[in-house]
């Protein structure tokens, strides 16, 4: 019975490695994301789809900070022309970048806080927030996901 129940945890041990490995490789390919101009303004709209606030600041890394002011305007346009296509209302929304800034990327053998890219969208003086950065992102995917992708790597597992 004791081997048993050893065993198994063995096995648990070793499908969670796999897990964590798939979420490592997933990093890897999503740093490079982080500086797609159109991924950013994406995440941008999403979240602003999700306030539906007319003046909102975004919060991103500090090394982001060029590359998300150049996404303001697209995201501005692309909220304002799905609200219309949507409601048929017209509705504006000022963006503007926050002065506090997100972690920097991770580095390899440097502990501490880290942020893989993306946005925090904040209105009403910061109490209402959307999470848009990439790391919570993955999180939620890889939580969300964990059945479907268990089922595809370990099919006979019961």
């Amino acid at each position: 019975s004791m081997a048993i129940n050893k065993q198994r945890l063995e096995k648990i041990k070793a499908r969670q490695e796999v897990m964590y490995k798939i979420e490592g490789d997933v990093r890897a390919k999503l740093v490079k994301e982080s500086s797609s101009k159109d991924f950013i303004t994406k995440l941008i709209v999403q979240g602003l789809l999700m306030l539906l606030e007319n003046q909102v600041t975004v919060r991103c890394r500090e090394s982001d900070v060029t590359m998300v002011k150049g996404c303001l305007q697209a995201a501005q346009d692309e909220y304002a022309k799905l609200i219309k296509a949507e409601t048929g209302a017209t509705k504006a929304c000022t963006l503007d970048i926050d002065k506090v800034f997100l972690p920097p990327a991770p580095v390899a053998g440097k502990d501490g806080a880290s942020c893989l890219g993306g946005v925090i969208l904040a209105c009403q003086g910061g109490k209402i927030t959307i999470d848009n950065t990439i790391d919570v992102r993955l999180r939620l995917v890889m939580e969300q996901a964990k059945p479907a992708i268990r089922s595809l790597l370990f099919p006979a597992a019961s």
